[in-house]
């Protein structure tokens, strides 16, 4: 389960680290292959292999009336690898999909993570907390 945000930078070829935290199991459960694609709220989202080939099944048999979505997440997925340094390479196609500059942010949401912008997500998170449904917090106890 992968969780937490980490601050990130893209070198000038468009490679990004993956933190230490999450490289180690990454590297152990996936050999470091990932999956790379769009998602619908901007940004992109970064798959284990092994998670992604079940989401792939799931968005590949949805019903036609569905293709614009699958047309986003099938046709903009691009695998990766992570190098020796624990650095992925994302593609100019789709740094510019998800307007991505060189300070970005990397958010663990439990099977996979999600790849901001760092200012569309600074944005984006302020504007996620006050549309907050009071009938979800309740649900939980902090």
């Amino acid at each position: 389960m992968f969780q937490g945000s980490s601050a990130l930078t893209l070198d000038a070829k468009g490679r990004m680290s993956i933190p230490a935290r999450h490289r180690d199991v990454l590297l152990a459960e996936e050999q470091g292959r990932l999956t790379l694609t769009r998602h619908p709220d901007g940004c992109l989202m970064l798959y284990p292999r092994a998670v992604w080939e079940i989401k792939r099944a799931q968005i590949a048999a949805l019903p036609a009336m569905a293709r614009p979505l699958q047309r986003l997440l099938l046709g903009s997925a691009q695998d990766v690898d992570m190098d020796g340094a624990g650095r992925i390479l994302v593609a100019p196609e789709l740094r510019d999909a998800a307007g991505l500059a060189r300070e970005v942010m990397l958010l663990g949401l439990g099977s996979h993570f999600e790849l901001w912008d760092r200012e569309q997500w600074e944005a984006r998170s302020l504007q996620d907390v006050s549309q907050l449904d009071p009938a979800i917090l309740e649900q939980i106890s902090f």
